[in-house]
């Protein structure tokens, strides 16, 4: 394409928003592969880029990847202004540096009149660091690590979540390099398909308890790889108040408790029995469960895939 103008984009005002997570439904190994179901939610990162300026009020990895799309784009790299603006906090399991490089890359393409390929999203995120599948429609079974995994296994049905989180932060990078991780997720495998096939069959019928049962099997299994020492009191806590399951942030802080929306009248008392009885976690929000994909915000959002 060659080197662009600055102020040459037809669409210099656009914003691509993007969802966060809370955690994931599944994560582990099958066979050797690492790979997570993605738990997308309605809590959402916006980036704008536009040609021209300097202000980027943006972080460094959010800046690489604009970089890296006009790169793979063939252009140059010409001064532009980028601003994200983030409902996600950071460190916690939430997707936020996920949503932050998946938005920002379709905007810089945006801002050159180009659209990446929910792929190539993937694929310059994955050069940067290890990514959730949150920018891939629907829930996606995908490879976070080398992105050799990417399976689409449908919509989820309405399901509230209320998130809690434990404290602290988790270094995504740093977690993922652990040396026993490889052992312990190969130690953890045949739970883990079990936790799949329950999520898949769940998603397949719109059923949120079979769903809510298979991410409550993988928390569990995680418990030798990063423990939450409330994880057995949030489970029987959720079983008193009829909740679907339990889902964690694997390599994060968040925890989340799912009711079929139909039944969340009975969420506001859960929430008040976990801080009761659970008093080492803090009520962050309560979400719902969406469809994974990118927008563009505007008078009438565009969906640019699914």
């Amino acid at each position: 394409m060659g080197k662009i103008n600055e102020g040459e984009s037809r669409q210099p005002d656009l914003v691509v928003r993007a969802p966060g997570s809370c955690g994931e439904l599944v994560q582990g190994t099958l066979g050797g592969t690492n790979f997570l179901i993605t738990c997308p939610v309605d809590l959402y990162t916006t980036v704008s880029v536009k040609l021209g300026g300097k202000r980027n009020a943006a972080g460094d990895k959010t800046l690489e990847a604009i970089k890296r799309t006009w790169a793979y784009l063939g252009v140059g790299c010409p001064s532009f202004s980028a601003v994200v603006k983030s409902e996600l906090p950071q460190g916690k399991g939430m997707a936020s540096s996920s949503a932050d490089i998946s938005a920002a890359c379709q905007a810089a393409a945006r801002a050159v009149d180009k659209t990446l390929t929910v792929d190539e999203i993937a694929d310059l995120a994955l050069s940067i660091e290890p990514t959730d599948g949150i920018f891939y429609p629907g829930i996606v079974m995908f490879d976070h690590i080398r992105g050799t995994m990417r399976r689409v296994l449908g919509a989820p049905p309405p399901i509230t979540i209320a998130v809690f989180d434990i404290g602290g932060e988790v270094d995504t990078l740093q977690f993922n390099r652990r040396e026993d991780l490889t052992f312990l997720n190969k130690a953890k495998e045949p739970l883990i398909r079990q936790a799949v096939e329950l999520v898949r069959q769940g998603l397949a019928v719109g059923d949120a308890a079979l769903i809510g049962k298979g991410a409550t099997l993988s928390a569990l299994a995680n418990q030798h790889i990063l423990p939450k020492s409330c994880l057995p009191s949030l489970i029987e806590v959720s079983k008193d108040y009829g909740a679907a399951g339990i889902n964690i942030a694997h390599s994060g802080t968040v925890m989340g408790v799912l009711f079929a929306s139909d039944d969340a009248s009975r969420m506001e008392a859960c929430i008040e029995a976990v801080r009761q009885r659970c008093p080492g976690l803090d009520y962050l929000h309560t979400v719902q469960m969406v469809s994974g994909g990118l927008t563009i915000e505007g008078d009438c959002d565009e969906a640019l895939y699914g």
